[in-house]
């Protein structure tokens, strides 16, 4: 197989290369209003999948992510881009079923580089129990690799993107910064031990995280992608019309990231997160770098919970024992003129 560098033949890596929320959102608006009384999530709150209610104890989830190559080695790209497409499931509380493999590929490159991108995502939908069923595959100069997922939840059991309480706690299951150390890995600037501490963060699945989460109370998830802490973030507390305090302090951090921010290696996906976030208003005390890390864009990355106070610690503690990097990161506030306030 000949060394390629996956990262060079893409000018934006992994979920940066998302449009952005705002553009996005505007383009949204202007599509037909679909009506069914068994659509139970649609495109309405920009939740992370559909769900189709099937009967009165089965519901369905569907849901695609793919991207441009975020790791230089094949397989990598094909267990991070599968685990990032399977974390929608994971983030409504459901369990994966099915998954399809959504190919674009050069027509030169040597194929069996596509061979082991298709396999590293293989292997993480069989670590998820689902099975692979299939896919698509076109002819296009910039590798993209990604999945179209179908998961299985309780009508009436499936979390969504907005509902969180006051007095909420907010936890993240994983470390944030993907975003900006993919960027120094494009700029050869990235310590070893920030390249590995990334990728190993990327290819993990949320179903561990699931997991813990579901044994206890949980009033509005997400899992944190391109958008950014901040962008999902605005998301959740404009649809549960709450204002999220953000404490940057307590956020988990990948390695290196405050040198990497700090000098300026900051996605281009990251300004236009904040550009959204700002429409619906935030205020900010925190230092520079770590206003810059809220609203940095994660490929992977892990779900944000609201959960309530009384529960939190213990949800904490599981996850930890679950040898995740998981923080209390904030709270949910009455709402305020902002959505979200960053200290």
């Amino acid at each position: 197989m000949e060394k390629v560098y996956l990262t060079k033949l893409a000018p934006n890596c992994g979920c940066a290369a998302k449009v952005g929320p705002g553009t996005l959102a505007g383009v949204l608006c202007g599509l037909p209003k679909f009506q069914d009384t068994n659509l139970l999530v649609g495109t309405e709150t920009s939740d992370d999948a559909a769900v189709y209610r099937i009967s009165d104890e089965l519901a369905m989830i569907q849901t695609l992510d793919f991207f441009t190559p975020v790791a230089d080695d094949p397989y990598d790209f094909g267990q991070i881009a599968a685990a990032n497409a399977l974390s929608d499931v994971y983030a409504m509380g459901g369990e994966p079923k099915t998954a399809l493999n959504i190919v674009a590929f050069p027509k030169n490159m040597d194929t069996a580089i596509l061979g082991e991108i298709m396999k590293g995502g293989a292997d993480k939908v069989m670590e998820a129990g689902a099975v692979l069923a299939g896919g698509h595959t076109i002819q296009d100069d910039t590798p993209k690799y990604g999945l179209s997922v179908t998961g299985f939840v309780h009508p009436d059991k499936f979390w969504k993107n907005y509902g969180a309480q006051t007095g909420d706690r907010l936890i993240l299951t994983k470390p944030l910064g993907t975003g900006i150390v993919n960027t120094a890995i494009k700029a050869d600037m990235v310590s070893e031990e920030a390249r590995e501490a990334t990728l190993k963060s990327m290819k993990t699945l949320n179903r561990y995280a699931r997991d813990v989460l579901k044994r206890h109370t949980v009033h509005a998830c997400t899992d944190v992608t391109g958008f950014g802490l901040g962008g999902h973030g605005t998301e959740m507390a404009d649809g549960s019309k709450k204002t999220l305090v953000i404490d940057t302090k307590a956020l988990p951090i990948l390695p290196d990231v405050e040198e990497y921010a700090s000098m300026g290696l900051i996605p281009g996906g990251a300004y236009r997160n904040r550009e959204f976030a700002a429409k619906s208003g935030y205020i900010s005390t925190a230092e520079l770098w770590r206003e810059d890390l809220v609203f940095d864009p994660q490929t992977s990355g892990g779900l944000l919970a609201a959960v309530p106070a009384d529960e939190a610690e213990e949800i904490l503690l599981e996850l930890s024992e679950s040898a995740l990097s998981c923080a209390m990161i904030g709270e949910v506030t009455d709402r305020e003129n902002h959505a979200l306030e960053i200290r």
